[in-house]
């Protein structure tokens, strides 16, 4: 392995790379730090602040006095930094992407895309806070007026994920600056240096001190962090993209205080083919749906249930497509599907293949380790003859592990997709209008793709039902959860 593989990687701008906390719009050290890792090397990158309770505890101050001027700005001006900042993301794609795949591992390709996908939530909302409207409703008595006024939260947290380390802060962050809220993020300990990056571009873009936080921190004093935030009466709002049991977690330290809550949690995705699909259209979803980001998305197609008429044919196609994917670490040329996050997430990915090899299926393509390549590849796999006793088909894997389930009718399809406590995302592919306006109804999911394995944008709802959470980030939708509605109600009109 060269040198270039294992160094952090040579910025056009150096001063992108930043390693403390933004806490009222300076860069301020915590008490310890924490060493980040590139995934696909195991190599150190760099070692950054690890927030505490305290300067968790200052944020909110520093939010709170930064609120009254931020909110009364028009969202025009708001409009206009979220414009700004936008644009300075996509002048420094190259190097966002670079820090992007040094500390989260996904291929160069797939870090640029989602520097564009993270600037287009700050170009959404910058143009969709302007149409904050509220309401006059004609009263029954002459003598009144009545008007309802939608207006901002205030100070905001957002506890951010690894797997999308940009994009699913601005995600956040770009509809609760609209509104006209302060917000302070807590990135993933494994993910902090795109995070920081992003913040030093938000300060270039003129966000006052104090309306936009971030605080790094270690596993440790994440939890602490995130207690301070939930018990804080001076929070209004919290937003988690994580794991289902944490996410209980969150909600239950809130409730004292009656947070606003948005929380985007596990997800166990169906992804089903019927006899009549598109048999190209249907592996091209599935490779996009599956193998993306190595299998590590919230809403990644977690089983693949293939009609019996169409079942051996898509496998073989499938398989092809598989076989051909090109893994290795993400700044090589070409890559395709690169390392998973750790080794705990490998340790998960091995133990489920191991279990459906046990119960009798079979690894069509892969379904094994590849410690040749680095410490945290695992093969994209292709798993024939899985069975619903199996723990890939109830638990999400969150790795590059498709299982293939056979199904014979359209009823026992749905049964199957339905048969989970989640229900983020589900896809399916058919060419019969009957059977697409049934199932998008049927299907107990918050998204439903219909012969599409890409299903998110700036202008879509994005959030889940179930025991996948509550919600919804991106579109209208999820300004609205940054707003209070408030009644105002004006009599004496005549006197």
């Amino acid at each position: 392995m060269s040198e270039a593989d294992t160094a952090l990687p040579a910025l056009h701008d150096a001063s992108l790379l930043r390693v403390d906390a933004l806490l009222g719009g300076e860069w301020v050290s915590g008490p310890s730090r924490f060493a980040v890792h590139n995934p696909a090397t195991g190599t150190h990158l760099a070692d950054v602040t690890s927030g505490d309770a305290d300067q968790a505890r200052l944020m909110v101050e520093a939010a709170e006095r930064a609120l009254p001027s931020w909110r009364s700005r028009s969202a025009r001006e708001r409009g206009l930094l979220l414009s700004r900042w936008a644009q300075l993301l996509r002048q420094n794609a190259d190097d966002l992407a670079q820090l992007m795949t040094a500390e989260q591992g996904k291929p160069l390709a797939e870090a640029r895309g989602e520097v564009s996908y993270a600037a287009s939530f700050l170009e959404w909302y910058a143009e969709e806070g302007k149409r904050v409207y509220g309401e006059t409703i004609p009263s029954s008595d002459g003598n009144k007026r009545q008007w309802v006024w939608r207006q901002p939260v205030g100070v905001c947290a957002a506890i951010t994920p690894w797997n999308f380390p940009l994009a699913m802060i601005t995600r956040k962050v770009a509809p609760a600056l609209a509104a006209g809220c302060t917000v302070m993020v807590k990135p993933a300990e494994q993910t902090p240096l795109t995070a920081l990056a992003c913040a030093e571009l938000a300060l270039r873009a003129g966000l006052p001190a104090g309306v936009l936080a971030v605080l790094p921190a270690n596993a440790d004093d994440s939890i602490a962090v995130g207690q301070v935030w939930c018990a804080h009466p001076g929070v209004r709002h919290l937003s988690f993209t994580g794991s289902t049991e944490v996410g209980r977690i969150l909600m239950a330290q809130c409730a004292p205080t009656l947070k606003r809550l948005s929380m985007e949690l596990g997800g166990h995705a169906p992804f089903i083919v019927f006899d009549d699909a598109d048999l190209d259209s249907a592996v091209e979803g599935a490779v996009q749906a599956k193998y993306r980001n190595s299998g590590q998305t919230c809403i990644s197609a977690n089983r693949l249930l293939v009609q019996a008429g169409i079942h051996d044919a898509f496998v073989e196609r499938l398989a092809e497509r598989v076989a051909a994917l090109h893994l290795g670490p993400g700044t090589q040329a070409g890559v395709q599907v690169g390392p998973v996050i750790d080794a705990s997430a490998l340790a998960k990915v091995k133990a489920h293949v191991d279990d459906a090899l046990a119960l009798g299926a079979t690894a069509r393509v892969g379904g094994q380790v590849r410690g040749d390549l680095g410490p945290t590849f695992f093969e994209p796999t292709l798993l024939v003859g899985v069975t619903p006793k199996m723990r890939c088909a109830v638990e999400e894997t969150f790795g590059p592990v498709a299982p293939v389930l056979r199904f014979d009718t359209e009823a026992q399809a749905l049964a199957l997709a339905n048969a989970s406590e989640y229900g983020l995302a589900a896809y399916f592919y058919s060419r019969d209008i009957g059977r697409v306006i049934r199932l998008a109804e049927a299907l107990e999911y918050g998204m439903v793709g219909v012969n599409t394995g890409l299903i998110s944008s700036a202008e879509l709802p994005f959030g889940g039902v179930k025991q996948s959470g509550f919600g919804r980030e991106g579109g209208h939708h999820g300004l609205e959860e940054y707003l209070d509605t408030k009644l105002v109600c004006v009599g004496d009109v005549n006197a």
